[in-house]
C-alpha cells in the first residue's frame, strides 16, 4: 500500500516526515499521469503544484482555513489529499469535476473556473470572518497560470493590502505561463525578484510592532525626529531593495516572501509557516514548472500539456486521432489568409493565442497579433481604440470568457459603433469542463447591444464566408460564433434568399389551404443545422411538411425569416444558447411587430448551470435531440401540446413592407 492511499484528509499529511512527503509527491505525480492520460484533463498545471499543495495543507487547516485555487483546474492534487482518489470518471457525467465543486467536498470553496477572481473571494471571506469574530482563520489563495495578468486580481490586492490585520496568504504559483508564456510588465517584474533570508525576520509580528513603535516616537518628536525617521526609512528601503527587491508588492504595503523553489518541500514548508505566523496579508512567491516531473509535458512548447485528451502515458502522444478538422483550425486558416490580404486586420487574444487558433496568423504576421494576458475587458476596449485608429481588430476568445467584458462590448465598442469583430470559440455546450465553460450565454447577452450583428456558421465553408462578411463591416461590431470540436460535413443550401438566408431543405408537399404553405418552419442556428435536418426528416416520415432554414446572420433578424414564418403553421427555433432572451425570443418579437401570429417554439438550453458531461450527454439532458424535438413538434402540429400550430384554415398573412423598403 502506497502513502497516497493512506491520505484521506489533509490532517493525515501532518504525521508524515519530510522524506515521506517527498515520496507522496512522487506517488501523486505517477497517479496523475496514469489517470489523466486515460480520461483527459488539465495535466500540466497539476503536475506543477504537487509540492505546493502538500505544503499548503501541511501548514493550514482546511476547511477551517479556506483554500482557494485560481484557476480551479489546478485543484487535482487538492482533490487527492481531501479524500477524492477515484479519478476514473474525471470530467465525465456523474463523475469528478475538473474544478472545485462544493457538492464533492467541504474543502472546495470556489466552483467558477474563470481566472483572476480568487483574490476577491479571499478579500470577501476574510472580511466576513473578521466581522464575525473569527479573524484567527486564514484564507489561502493560490493564484497562477497567468491569472495575475487579470485586472480583477489587482483590484482585490488593492483592498487586501489596506488592512494589515486580516489573515490572507496569497500564494503566487509562478510557472511563467497561462496556456502559453505569460506576457507583459508583470511577468518581467516577477522574474526580477529573489528570496531573502531577511523574510523570516520581516514576517515576524514583533518586527512590525517594533517598526510601528519607533515610527510613532520619531514622528512625534518634532522636526528633528521626523527628519531622522525619513532618513532611516529611506536607508532601510534602499538596503532592502538592493539585497532582495520586493517590487510592487512591498509598494502596496504587503509582506512579500520569495521567490522560493516551488518544488522544494522544505523551503515551501518554511515559507508558508512564516506567512502563517505573520497573521496579516502576505504574498508567497513560488517558482514552479508546469508539467514538472513528466518529460513529455515539459518538452511540449505550446502549452506544456495544459489540457489534454487521452494520451499514451509513456510517450505523451494522443491515442486517438481527431475525426476531422476543428472549428478552431478552420477559423485560424481563414483569419491568416484574410490578414495576408488586408494590412489593417489585427488580432487580439487574452492569453489563448494557440487555443483560439491565432497561431498561424502569429507566424505570418507576428506584429499584428496581440496577447494581452487574462484581461478580456482591456482587450475589448483596446480593440475599440484600434478601430478608431484605422485598424479592424478581431478579438478571439472562448465564448464563456466574453461574459466578463460585456460592459466594454456595450459601452466602448457598441456605443461608438466600432468596427470590431468578435470570434467566439466553444460557443454553446462545451461538455467536460462544466458550468463555467459552457458558452451558452453569449446569444442572450449580446442581443441587447444596439447595432451589433451576430453570425452563426453551420459548417466550415460558412465560417469562412461569414468571417469575411464580418470583417467587411466597419461601422458596427460583429460576432462570429462556433462550437467546440470537429466541424461536421458541409451542408449545401437548396436556395439562398435575397437577404442571405439559406433554405436547406423543403420536405413534404405545400398545402393548398390558405394560411400556410407548409406545416413547420425550422430555424436552425449554427451547428444545429444537422439537428434541424434530422428533425425535418422525422416529421416528413409522419406526414408533416417542413422547411429548414439557416439564417446565417441571426441578428438582426432578416425579413425573409419573418416572411417564411408567416407561411408556416408553427416555427421551431433550434439554438445552443439559453432560451431566455435567445434567438427564438428575438424572432418572436420581430414577428409580433410585423403582425405575424404564427406559433413559435423556442428550443434551446434552460437557464441553469449545466453539470459536466459529454456534449451529447448535456444536449440529451436538456432535450436538444432530434427524437425529442420531433416528438414535441408532432404534438404541437396535432394540437395536443402548446404552443399549438396554427389551424390550416385562415388567410395568408400579408407582411407589411418595412419602412424605407419597396
Amino acid at each position: 500500500m502506497g502513502l497516497l492511499e493512506s491520505i484521506r484528509t489533509p490532517q493525515d499529511l501532518h504525521r508524515l516526515t519530510r522524506s515521506q512527503t517527498r515520496q507522496l509527491a512522487e506517488e501523486i505525480r505517477a497517479f496523475l499521469i496514469a489517470n489523466v492520460s486515460r480520461t483527459g484533463g488539465h495535466l500540466g498545471p497539476n503536475l506543477g503544484v504537487v509540492e505546493l499543495t502538500l505544503a499548503i495543507h501541511r501548514s493550514f487547516d482546511s476547511p477551517r482555513d479556506a483554500v482557494i485555487f485560481d484557476t480551479g483546474h489546478q485543484s487535482y492534487v487538492h482533490k487527492l489529499v481531501t479524500g477524492r482518489q477515484d479519478f476514473s470518471t474525471l470530467r465525465q457525467q456523474g463523475g469528478l469535476s475538473g474544478y472545485g465543486d462544493r457538492a464533492e467536498s467541504v474543502h472546495d470553496v470556489v466552483e467558477s473556473s474563470h481566472a483572476s477572481s480568487s483574490l476577491s473571494w479571499a478579500d470577501g471571506i476574510s472580511r466576513a470572518w473578521a466581522l464575525r469574530g473569527e479573524g484567527e482563520r486564514t484564507v489561502v489563495a493560490v493564484i497562477g497560470d497567468g491569472a495575475l495578468t487579470g485586472g480583477m486580481a489587482w483590484e482585490a490586492i488593492n483592498n487586501i493590502a489596506a488592512d494589515r490585520d486580516r489573515r490572507v496568504v496569497i500564494v503566487v504559483n509562478d510557472n511563467g505561463r497561462s496556456y502559453a508564456p505569460t506576457v507583459g510588465g508583470l511577468a518581467n517584474q516577477l522574474s526580477g525578484l529573489r528570496r531573502a533570508f531577511l523574510d523570516k525576520l520581516r514576517t515576524h509580528r514583533s518586527y512590525e510592532d517594533t517598526l510601528d513603535f519607533w515610527k510613532s516616537r520619531l514622528q512625534t518628536s518634532g522636526t528633528a525626529g521626523r527628519f531622522v525617521y525619513k532618513s532611516l526609512h529611506a536607508t532601510k528601503k534602499g538596503i532592502k531593495d538592493w539585497w532582495a527587491p520586493q517590487g510592487l508588492f512591498e509598494d502596496l504595503g504587503m509582506k512579500y516572501i520569495g521567490p522560493i523553489n516551488g518544488h522544494d518541500q522544505a523551503e515551501l514548508d518554511e515559507a508558508l509557516a512564516d506567512a502563517k505566523n505573520y497573521a496579516g496579508p502576505v504574498i508567497v512567491h513560488a517558482m514552479t514548472e508546469k508539467g514538472h516531473g513528466y518529460a513529455p509535458a515539459v518538452a511540449h512548447q505550446d502549452d506544456q500539456f495544459h489540457a489534454i485528451g487521452r494520451i499514451d502515458p509513456e510517450t505523451g502522444e494522443p491515442v486517438a486521432s481527431s475525426s476531422g478538422p476543428s472549428w478552431t483550425s478552420a477559423f485560424g486558416e481563414e483569419i491568416a489568409a484574410i490578414a495576408d490580404e488586408r494590412e489593417d486586420i489585427v488580432a487580439i487574444t487574452a492569453a489563448m493565442k494557440i487555443p483560439v487558433g491565432l497561431g498561424l496568423m502569429a507566424e505570418r504576421h507576428p506584429e499584428r497579433v496581440y496577447d494581452v494576458g487574462i484581461a478580456e475587458q482591456h482587450a475589448v476596449t483596446s480593440a475599440a481604440g484600434m478601430a478608431f485608429g484605422g485598424l479592424h481588430p478581431v478579438v478571439a476568445v472562448y465564448a464563456t470568457f466574453l461574459n466578463r467584458a460585456y460592459d466594454q462590448v456595450l459601452m466602448d465598442v457598441g456605443l461608438h459603433r466600432a468596427g470590431v469583430t468578435f470570434v467566439l470559440d466553444r460557443a454553446g455546450v462545451t461538455g467536460p469542463d462544466g458550468p463555467s465553460h459552457h458558452g451558452m450565454w453569449d446569444l442572450a447577452l449580446l442581443q441587447s447591444v444596439p447595432t451589433l450583428r451576430i453570425a452563426a456558421p453551420r459548417d466550415a465553408e460558412r465560417l469562412r464566408e461569414e468571417l469575411r462578411e464580418a470583417v467587411a463591416v466597419e461601422d458596427a461590431p460583429t460576432v462570429v460564433r462556433f462550437s467546440k470540436g470537429s466541424v461536421g460535413p458541409e451542408i449545401a443550401a437548396l436556395e439562398r434568399l435575397e437577404d442571405g438566408v439559406d433554405v436547406l431543405v423543403r420536405l413534404g408537399a405545400a398545402s393548398e389551404e390558405p394560411g400556410a404553405e407548409r406545416d413547420v418552419l425550422i430555424v436552425a442556428v449554427g451547428s444545429l443545422a444537422e439537428l434541424g435536418l434530422d428533425v425535418a426528416e422525422r416529421l416528413a416520415d409522419q406526414g408533416i411538411s417542413a422547411t429548414v432554414i439557416d439564417p446565417r446572420w441571426v441578428l438582426p433578424v432578416r425579413d425573409s425569416v419573418i416572411e417564411q414564418a408567416a407561411r408556416h403553421r408553427i416555427v421551431v427555433c433550434l439554438e445552443d444558447g439559453v432560451k431566455a432572451g435567445g434567438v427564438g425570443s428575438r424572432i418572436r418579437q420581430e414577428m409580433r411587430a410585423r403582425g405575424v401570429d404564427t406559433a413559435l417554439n423556442e428550443v434551446g438550453l434552460p437557464v441553469q448551470y449545466l453539470a459536466h458531461g459529454s456534449r451529447e450527454q448535456v444536449l440529451d439532458r436538456t432535450g436538444l435531440t432530434a427524437r425529442q424535438v420531433a416528438q414535441d413538434t408532432v404534438a404541437q402540429v396535432l394540437g395536443t401540446k402548446v404552443p399549438f400550430a396554427r389551424p390550416l384554415t385562415g388567410q395568408l398573412h400579408q407582411i407589411p413592407t418595412p419602412e424605407g423598403k419597396k
